[in-house]
Formats: C-alpha cells, sequence, structure tokens
C-alpha cells in the first residue's frame, strides 16, 4: 500500500518532463521549434565530427555520435526550461503580485528580493517592489508608469535617505512599450554593474529593515497566494 501510495503522489521524472514540454507548448508557439533546433543541431555536428575525423574508426565514430545526441539532449532541456519559465511567467504578467512571483523563484544569487511589496496603491494594485545586490538597491514598479512614478520616486527618496552612497536603480514592469518583460526582470537584474561587496549587501539589507512599514496588503495583491504571512 506504501509503495502505491508514493507513486500516486509524485509522478516520475519523465512524465514532471512530458508536462512542463505539454504546458509550454500549449503558451509558447515556438518552443516546439526552438527544442527540436537545439536537439538536432548538435546532433549533425557529431554526425559530421564523426565523418571528418574518426578515419574510418567505428568506436571513434560511435563515439562523436553520441556526444552529439548527448549534447542535442542536454541543449534541449536547457532550452525547454527556459521556454517553461517564460510561458509561466506569461500566465500571470498583467496580474498584481506577478513581480513578486518572479522575486521569489527567479533571482540569482546575488540578488534578494522579497515576495511582498514596499507600497502598494489601494485603489489600483499598483506596487513597488524592492531588491538589492551587488549592484546596489533596485526598485521595481508594477502598473502604468503614470501611475506608480510617483510612488517609485518616493520609494527612491526614502532608500536615498537612510543610504545615501549605494546606488539605486528603477525598473518599471506595465503595459508601456518600453517597459521591462516579466521574464526579463533576472536578466536585467544581473546586467547591472557590481559595485558592493557581500559584506556591504548584507549591511544595506539590514539597514533597510529601517523603511519597513505594517501596511494593509489589498486582496489579490498576489496571485500565487503570499498573504499567509499576514496574519496575526
Amino acid at each position: 500500500m506504501a509503495r502505491k501510495d508514493k507513486s500516486t503522489k509524485e509522478p516520475g521524472r519523465l512524465k514532471q518532463m512530458w508536462q512542463v514540454f505539454q504546458m509550454t507548448r500549449r503558451y509558447d508557439n515556438r518552443a516546439v521549434l526552438y527544442i527540436v533546433g537545439g536537439i538536432v543541431l548538435p546532433i549533425i555536428v557529431g554526425v559530421l565530427l564523426a565523418i571528418f575525423l574518426s578515419d574510418g574508426n567505428g568506436f571513434t565514430m560511435a563515439m562523436w555520435i553520441l556526444a552529439g545526441v548527448l549534447a542535442g539532449v542536454l541543449v534541449g532541456l536547457i532550452i525547454l526550461g527556459r521556454r517553461a519559465e517564460r510561458a509561466a511567467y506569461s500566465q500571470i504578467e498583467g496580474q498584481p503580485g506577478a513581480v513578486g512571483a518572479v522575486l521569489r523563484s527567479s533571482l540569482k544569487r546575488s540578488w534578494r528580493g522579497s515576495e511582498m511589496p514596499v507600497a502598494v496603491n489601494g485603489k489600483t494594485q499598483d506596487a513597488i517592489y524592492r531588491a538589492t545586490g551587488r549592484g546596489g538597491v533596485v526598485l521595481i514598479s508594477e502598473g502604468p508608469k503614470t501611475r506608480t512614478q510617483r510612488m517609485i520616486d518616493e520609494e527612491r527618496r526614502k532608500v536615498t535617505r537612510v543610504l545615501p552612497n549605494v546606488p539605486v536603480t528603477t525598473i518599471s514592469v506595465g503595459p508601456d512599450a518600453d517597459a521591462t518583460p516579466l521574464h526579463k526582470i533576472p536578466r536585467v537584474l544581473a546586467k547591472i554593474k557590481p559595485t558592493l561587496t557581500k559584506a556591504e549587501v548584507m549591511a544595506i539589507s539590514n539597514r533597510l529593515q529601517s523603511l519597513e512599514n505594517a501596511m494593509p496588503i489589498p486582496k489579490g495583491i498576489d496571485p500565487m497566494k503570499v498573504r499567509a504571512q499576514r496574519a496575526r
């Protein structure tokens, strides 16, 4: 009975990959083309190398082809992972709390951010999120610039008042033409030039705790249900 329960609770690795592929294909029309291309091209290269570099040695040819197949599978899995992440974010893009979901799950080790916003407009559900890292402090607005500009300017003033020598970068995520797409937030953060040490980042994070205020988070602010910690 225990074996049967375990098998029903957790699908196998191949089944999980198939489910991810099906979800990705449903929301990303180009995913199959990219994945197939990522698999086939290394195999073709492996076959060509086997033909021209093996000198008729069957074992060497087999090794080159095997290397091409393994490389193709690896590249295909990498592409699948990236397209799956992008497809997942496309489902929540534009919803309140979407930026928080990205900060919770997709930041690199050099950056830290909270899924809870540091400022919220209760009427429009526009929000400002904050991330800290070796590139300084980054404020990310969620909503149209016409509504969030004042909020982000206020948060910038708060940060510079507490940390006058720390660089502050702003990112806009919303419906504007020049806004940053949701799935590109980690990439934008990674491009910010590091100017701080790890110890300085820790000190900055501790200092920013003084800016934290108990604020009411409107219902629906995060589609990923991140309001559980509000209970008192």
